[in-house]
């Protein structure tokens, strides 16, 4: 019922810039919470910035000052600027959103797919 696609990751050098979205699509009501989280292979997903109600944001502290999220309400879009990366940084970001659909009560959760960002030289 909803779908998310996700875009913009990529392998960008240390200090460099990446800039990912993920555009939300269905019978969508509201979205509460829209999320970026970040995985590498053996090791727990991670949440790395979070917006809800539209204003109120959460970073990871390893990436404060550096990365920014923004939505944009009419697009159903979430972004993540991404600035002065580090190798750190590299892994798969997934996109998260809390939505209320059109015609029901209830909160649900979706994944998007994944987008692989790596930061080297």
């Amino acid at each position: 019922q909803v779908q998310l696609v996700e875009s913009g990751g990529g392998l960008v050098q240390p200090g460099g810039s990446l800039r990912l979205s993920c555009a939300a699509s269905g019978s969508i009501h509201s979205i509460n919470f829209m999320g970026w989280y970040r995985q590498n292979p053996g090791k727990q997903r991670e949440l790395v910035a979070s917006i809800t109600g539209g204003v109120s944001t959460n970073y990871a502290d390893s990436v404060k000052g550096r990365f920014t999220i923004s939505r944009d309400n009419a697009k159903n879009t979430v972004h993540l600027q991404m600035n002065s990366m580090k190798p750190g940084d590299t892994a798969v970001y997934y996109c998260n959103v809390v939505v209320e659909l059109v015609g029901g009560v209830y909160k649900y959760e979706y994944w998007g797919q994944g987008t692989q960002v790596t930061v080297s030289s």
